[in-house]
């Protein structure tokens, strides 16, 4: 919400009424910023959900939590300069990864131990 705010503060700060998606350089940049955040959104909360639901509820939300900081340092440097928005896109990327990684591996868990009675997690401390 605080993207689509921004986005909102900066059309009437640049005169860019909707439904316009160009204007000024500094409006377009919090615009594309907002819109490349609401495209990763949501493959972020799918992953997030899965994460928590079949891995761990507490890592699944201190990632959550690294996301939407990651994503909110991409905001502020691609606000502030397109090439500044790299690192942060990378470690919110690597943060995805592990949601994905972390889903997996419960999903896995899942269907092993209720389909075929096989706990991993016994196999692992043996």
């Amino acid at each position: 919400a605080y993207f689509f705010l921004q986005v909102i503060y900066a059309r009437r700060a640049f005169g860019v009424s909707p439904p316009k998606t160009s204007g000024p350089p500094e409006f377009e940049k919090i615009f594309r910023a907002q819109v490349n955040s609401s495209e990763y959104f949501p493959i972020f909360l799918a992953l997030l959900w899965q994460a928590g639901l079949f891995f761990h509820q507490g890592l699944a939300a201190a990632l959550g939590l690294l996301y939407l900081y990651a994503r909110y340092c991409y905001f502020i440097g691609y606000r502030a300069s397109p090439s500044e928005r790299l690192t942060p896109i990378y470690f919110s990327s690597g943060v995805l990864w592990i949601l994905l990684a972390a889903s997996a591996l419960g999903i896995l868990h899942f269907f092993l131990s209720h389909y075929l009675r096989i706990n991993i997690l016994q196999l692992l401390t043996v």
